[in-house]
């Protein structure tokens, strides 16, 4: 059965209560973004989630290598662990706004492999070798505390092939237009072909940029932010783009340009100027339940494992509204689309 998750940052006095409405209405997991410019540090609003819910799997949406050691990372993982009875996922990526907003670069494809193998060994309780220190968590009992999920953001074809290496899960963050997912599918499953891994020891899902609404034309609008903000994910500084098809690859390059960081993940973006309705309406599903169910499931019979649901919010400030808003907004799906598409395949 496919599984579903909810991308809302942690806003202190509303992810609690905010966490077991979102566990009502069905999804399997809340993941918190870990930029701590942009919003509120989620490791202790997620445990206080944790306390709050019986069955939902809690963590980061994504966290990064830049801006905390690889054994800040593993202790707070593993004590969300403990705290939420083994509910707890690590989804890390290449770390973009995070870094960006404290004048750091993101980390290379290598740098976060070697940032994943080191937070997995703090995990199940292994030394990890710093040259000239060795280094391991000397609290942490994992037969007690087992192992949370390393889950790796991927969009570029290095950190696909990376992922499939070292990742528990994966998670593309292409867009949701077929020709993406299909494409970074393939070569994930070049790569499993070529080290022969077992497909099956890999869980495997995309991040979905959704907006279900009656209105077409508002779910488009209410979209367009966070299409700006992923077609920006594969127009990163330096990122290649010579495998992007032409409708993403010409918007990539303009981002790698003109990406307005200072007002990432909001409506003020002057990049999102950009985007136009026809991008956002191929590169998301926005639209009323019957069109984000006939878009979702042929992605979804093409093999994914989970789907986090990337959406949008009505109300733009403050930040405690705009999560209640957000989550709101993603009602209608929840009721109407996420049943018939939890048991498609």
């Amino acid at each position: 059965m496919t599984e579903f998750g909810i991308v809302m940052e942690a806003s202190p006095g509303y992810t609690p209560g905010l966490a077991v409405e979102i566990e009502a209405m069905g999804f399997d997991y809340l993941l918190c973004p870990d930029t701590q410019n942009l919003s509120p540090d989620p490791y202790g609003q997620l445990n206080l989630a944790a306390a709050a819910t019986t069955t939902l799997h809690l963590g980061t949406g994504v966290t990064n290598p830049v801006t905390r050691d690889a054994a800040v990372t593993a202790t707070a993982i593993a004590s969300l662990q403990q705290e939420s009875g083994n509910r707890a996922i690590c989804v890390i990526g290449r770390g973009d706004s995070s870094a960006a907003h404290i004048g750091r670069k993101n980390a290379t494809t290598a740098q976060l492999k070697r940032y994943v193998e080191n937070i997995s060994a703090y995990m199940r309780g292994e030394e990890v070798d710093l040259g000239e220190k060795h280094s391991g968590l000397r609290w942490l009992d994992p037969a007690i505390i087992p192992p949370a999920p390393v889950d790796i953001a991927c969009t570029g074809p290095k950190t696909i092939r990376m992922a499939a290496d070292v990742a528990d899960r994966i998670s593309f963050a292409v867009g949701s237009a077929p020709e993406r997912l299909q494409w970074a599918l393939d070569t994930l499953n070049q790569r499993l072909a070529e080290t022969g891994r077992d497909r099956s020891s890999l869980n495997v899902g995309a991040f979905i940029n959704v907006v279900c609404d009656p209105d077409e034309q508002r779910a488009i609008q209410l979209g367009k932010m966070i299409a700006g903000m992923v077609a920006h994910f594969a127009g990163i500084k330096n990122a290649p783009v010579d495998h992007l098809p032409p409708q993403l690859k010409t918007l990539a390059i303009k981002m790698q340009q003109q990406y307005d960081m200072t007002h990432h993940a909001q409506e003020e973006g002057s990049h999102l100027e950009l985007v136009d309705n026809d991008f956002i309406d191929w590169f998301s599903i926005c639209g009323p339940p019957q069109k984000c169910i006939d878009r979702l499931q042929p992605l979804i019979e093409m093999g994914l494992d989970h789907v986090y649901v990337l959406g949008g919010s009505p109300v733009p400030h403050p930040h405690g509204e705009r999560q209640a808003g957000l989550v709101e907004q993603t009602r209608l799906f929840a009721a109407e689309v996420m049943p018939k598409l939890k048991t498609c395949l």
